[in-house]
C-alpha cells in the first residue's frame, strides 16, 4: 500500500457509483473492501460486470453480504479508517410500491452501519444522499438550507439517513459527510435511469417515452465529478453538500439533445406522470465549492457525448 493510503470500506461497491469509487480508490493505492448483496432490483450480472475488473487487484476484496448483517459488518470494520456508504434501495418509484423495504435498507441499514463504524473507531463516514430529500420546491436553486418536503418514501429514507449521520457526529464524534447527489449519469449507470434509457433508444431509433409532458427539469451530474466530490469528502470535512452541475434542463430538451447528438430517428411519446417524481431539481453548489474546493468540470453536452460513446462499446446489455 502506498504512503498515505488507508483501509476503506465501500458499501454497494458493485453498483453504478460504488464501482467508480472503488476504481478511483484503487488507483490511488488504497486497500479497499467492497460489500454488495447483488440484489435483483436490476440484473445482478450488470453489477458483477461493474466490479469484475477489480477482483484480481491485490488491494481489493469483495464480500457478498448485507449492510444489516451486524456481525459481518463488525468484522469488516475492525481495521477500517473510512467508509463510503453507497448501498441503498435506489429508485423513487420502487419506494412508492414498497416503502417498508426502502426504509429498512436506507434508514435502518445506515443506522446499523453507523453504530458499527462508531464501535470500531472508524474515522470518516461519507454518506450518499440524494436531491430527493428536497421534494417540493419553495425556491430554486436548492441550497442546503432549503425546506425538506420529500414526496416519496425514498426521499424520506435518505433524509432520515442524513439525520442519523449528523447525530452520530454530535453524540459520538464520528466525522460524517452527506453528499446530496443530483441525477448522476455516466458509464455503468443503472439501466432504469432516464439517460441510459433515452440514449439506448435513440441509438436504436426506438420510440422514447416521457412520463409527463416533458417540462419537468433536472440537474444532471456526470459521474467523474461525483467521484471527485467523494475524494474531497474523504478529507473529513463534516457537513451536508449538494453535488450537482448547477444547471438544469427539461426532460423534453434533454431527449432532443440526445436525438441530435446520436443522429437518431426516434419519436417521442408522452405518458402519465409517475407518482413520487419531483417536478424540478437544481443545485446550488456554492457550499461544496467553498468548503470542499469542489467544482464540476463536465457540462451536459460533453457528458452526453461521452456516454453515447461508452454505450456504443457496451455490448452486454
Amino acid at each position: 500500500m502506498e504512503a498515505g493510503a488507508i483501509n476503506i470500506l465501500v458499501t454497494g461497491c458493485a453498483g453504478f457509483i460504488g464501482s467508480h469509487i472503488v476504481e478511483r480508490l484503487l488507483g490511488c493505492g488504497h486497500d479497499v473492501i467492497g460489500i454488495d448483496n447483488f440484489d435483483s432490483y436490476y440484473d445482478p450480472q450488470i453489477k458483477r460486470r461493474n466490479i469484475a475488473p477489480f477482483i484480481a487487484d491485490d488491494n481489493f476484496r469483495l464480500i457478498e453480504g448485507d449492510i444489516r448483517d451486524k456481525d459481518l459488518i463488525r468484522g469488516i470494520l475492525e481495521d477500517t479508517e473510512c467508509v463510503f456508504h453507497e448501498a441503498a434501495q435506489a429508485g423513487v418509484r420502487i419506494s412508492v410500491a414498497n416503502p417498508v423495504e426502502s426504509h429498512e435498507i436506507n434508514a435502518t441499514g445506515t443506522l446499523s452501519l453507523l453504530k458499527e463504524a462508531t464501535d470500531c473507531s472508524v474515522k470518516i463516514f461519507v454518506n450518499a444522499s440524494s436531491s430527493s430529500v428536497y421534494g417540493r420546491v419553495k425556491y430554486l436553486p436548492f441550497d442546503e438550507e432549503h425546506p425538506k418536503f420529500p414526496i416519496s418514501p425514498y426521499g424520506i429514507s435518505k433524509l432520515a439517513a442524513e439525520y442519523y449521520c449528523d447525530i452520530f457526529y454530535e453524540l459520538y464524534g464520528l466525522k460524517t459527510t452527506s453528499l446530496r447527489y443530483f441525477t448522476v449519469y455516466g458509464p455503468r449507470m443503472r439501466p432504469d435511469l432516464a439517460i441510459d434509457i433515452f440514449t439506448r433508444c435513440a441509438l436504436r431509433n426506438k420510440t422514447i417515452k416521457i412520463f409527463g409532458d416533458g417540462t419537468k427539469t433536472r440537474d444532471f451530474t456526470y459521474i467523474d465529478d461525483v467521484i471527485d466530490a467523494n475524494m474531497l469528502a474523504m478529507k473529513g470535512k463534516r457537513g451536508i453538500y449538494n453535488i450537482g452541475s448547477g444547471n438544469r434542463v427539461s426532460i423534453k430538451n434533454l431527449i432532443n439533445n440526445i436525438i441530435k447528438l446520436t443522429e437518431s430517428k426516434s419519436n417521442i411519446e408522452f405518458y402519465n406522470s409517475a407518482k413520487g417524481d419531483a417536478e424540478h431539481t437544481l443545485a446550488s453548489i456554492k457550499k461544496a465549492e467553498n468548503d470542499l474546493g469542489w467544482t464540476p468540470k463536465i457540462d451536459l453536452k460533453t457528458g452526453l457525448e461521452m456516454y453515447a460513446t461508452w454505450i456504443r462499446s457496451d455490448d452486454d446489455r
